[in-house]
C-alpha cells in the first residue's frame, strides 16, 4: 500500500473516531456508533464522487467502510479514554482535514480540469463529513463555531490548485496545500484564530426610506 493510500485510510479513521465520539456523548448504542462513524469518515468523499459522477470510492473499495466500523467498535469500548485525549484527536483531525483538502482538490482537478471545481471538491471532501456529524448528533456545527475550520480546507485546496496551475511538481503542490491547511487549522486550535463576526445594526425606520 502506497503512502497516499495509507494517509487516505488514516484520515477516514480519524474522522470516523470523531463521529463515534459524538455518538458516545449522545449515549447511543453500537448501531449509532457505526452510523455516525461511517457518515463522518466517508461522507465528504461520497459527496465529492457523486458531484464528479464517479463510482463512489467506498463502493469500489469496501475497506473504507470496514475501517469506519472497526473505529466505531473500538471507540464504543474505549470512549472514556479517547475523550480524555480530545486535544490530540483535534490535531489528528487537522492532519486529516489537510490531507483530504488536497486529495479532494486533486481528484476534482484531474477529472474536470477546472480550478474552481478543484477547490470546491477539496473543501467538500475535507469538511462535509464533519458537517453531517454535527447535524445528525445535534451538536453545534463546525460552520457555526468561531474558530476557523472550513477556511483551512479552502486554503489547502486553493494553494494546491494554484501550485498545479503554476506547473509545480505534484509533490510540491501536495505539500504546499497540506501545509497551508494544517497551519491555518493549527493556528485556530492553538491561538483561537477566527474572523470578525457580523454585528447586527438597527434597520432603517420606514419613514427613513423616502
Amino acid at each position: 500500500m502506497n503512502p497516499i493510500a495509507l494517509l487516505d485510510y488514516a484520515g477516514v479513521a480519524v474522522f470516523a473516531a470523531t463521529g463515534a465520539l459524538a455518538a458516545s456523548r449522545k449515549q447511543l448504542d453500537i448501531i449509532g456508533f457505526l452510523f455516525l462513524a461511517s457518515v463522518t469518515g466517508i461522507g465528504g468523499g461520497t459527496l465529492r464522487d457523486v458531484i464528479l459522477n464517479l463510482p463512489v470510492f467506498w463502493v469500489a473499495n469496501s475497506g473504507y467502510v470496514l475501517v469506519c466500523a472497526a473505529v466505531a467498535v473500538l471507540v464504543f469500548f474505549s470512549a472514556h479514554r479517547v475523550e480524555s485525549r480530545w486535544k490530540w484527536l483535534l490535531w489528528l483531525d487537522a492532519i486529516g482535514l489537510a490531507a483530504f483538502s488536497v486529495m479532494g482538490a486533486a481528484k476534482g482537478l484531474a477529472i474536470t480540469g477546472s480550478p474552481v471545481v478543484s477547490v470546491i471538491t477539496g473543501v467538500l471532501t475535507a469538511t462535509f463529513g464533519g458537517i453531517l456529524r454535527d447535524l445528525l448528533a445535534g451538536e453545534p456545527s463546525v460552520l457555526l463555531r468561531p474558530e476557523i475550520y472550513v477556511t483551512a480546507a479552502l486554503a489547502g485546496a486553493g494553494l494546491y490548485t494554484l501550485g498545479d496551475l503554476a506547473g509545480l511538481p505534484p509533490l510540491a503542490s501536495d505539500l504546499a496545500g497540506f501545509a497551508a491547511a494544517f497551519l491555518v487549522r493549527g493556528g485556530a486550535l492553538k491561538f483561537g484564530w477566527s474572523f470578525p463576526s457580523y454585528k447586527s445594526r438597527p434597520g432603517r425606520r420606514p419613514e427613513d426610506i423616502l
